[in-house]
């Protein structure tokens, strides 16, 4: 399975998530930026609220794209210590690393959602979203983070995953959804024809139509989404 890009990915995604449609106690999140243009269309025919979750992955030095591990909001780190052992990565590199990124997780969180709290998540059923799932070292930390916050479910949602990735987390999340795990894998972008870089301005542009939506929807969604 191929899909065009990341929008319709997501449109595809939303018709196996029927039975969270038009539900008080469900909530997208969508882990940025690639994860936001699918969790929207995700949303969006589903008529439920969505936000987005940060996290950042902590790219190997000298190969950014290899993750060694990631970093979510609240403080929670995951590390891949078998990848760090292998490559001998120093700590004190791990930690610079983590460093940086979390700086830039702090500056994501102000963009994306200014003075607005992070939607309310305890009770509440999570469709915790993203394009693909290579090594799901984010996604792992995403889980391990909101299950701090006692939400009712987390449903990990997604297009295409490796499958020993998928399974992994199946086991972490309430329930997984993907669509297709090609073998081999190889990379995310591989089974996207389009899968450009989603911008900064992209990602605030949707946040902010889905909360419009949201607002004239009277009395559906609570406060803070």
């Amino acid at each position: 399975m191929r899909f065009v890009n990341r929008s319709e990915a997501g449109r595809q995604l939303a018709t196996h998530l029927t039975e969270y449609a038009n539900r008080p106690d469900v909530l997208v999140l969508a882990l940025p930026r690639g994860g936001v243009p699918v969790a929207f269309e995700v949303a969006s025919a589903l008529a439920v609220p969505l936000d987005v979750y940060l996290v950042r992955k902590l790219g190997v030095p000298g190969h950014p794209e290899l993750a060694m591990g990631a970093i979510a909001a609240g403080g929670v780190e995951v590390l891949s210590e078998s990848l760090i052992r292998d490559l001998d990565i120093p700590r004190a590199l791990v930690e610079q690393v983590a460093v940086r990124e979390r700086l830039e997780l702090e500056r994501r969180d102000r963009l994306f959602r200014g003075d607005r709290p992070p939607a309310l998540v305890r009770d509440r059923t999570v469709l915790l979203i993203d394009d693909g799932l290579a090594t799901g070292s984010t996604m792992q930390a995403a889980i391990t983070a909101l299950r701090h916050q006692a939400p009712a479910a987390i449903v990990v949602a997604v297009p295409v995953g490796a499958r020993d990735t998928c399974e992994r987390l199946r086991q972490m999340a309430d329930r997984l959804v993907c669509l297709a795990m090609p073998e081999p894998f190889e990379a995310v972008g591989l089974w996207y024809d389009e899968f450009g870089q989603t911008s900064d301005e992209e990602v605030t542009r949707l946040l902010a139509t889905a909360i419009s939506a949201a607002g004239e929807v009277a009395g559906t969604f609570p406060p803070g989404l």
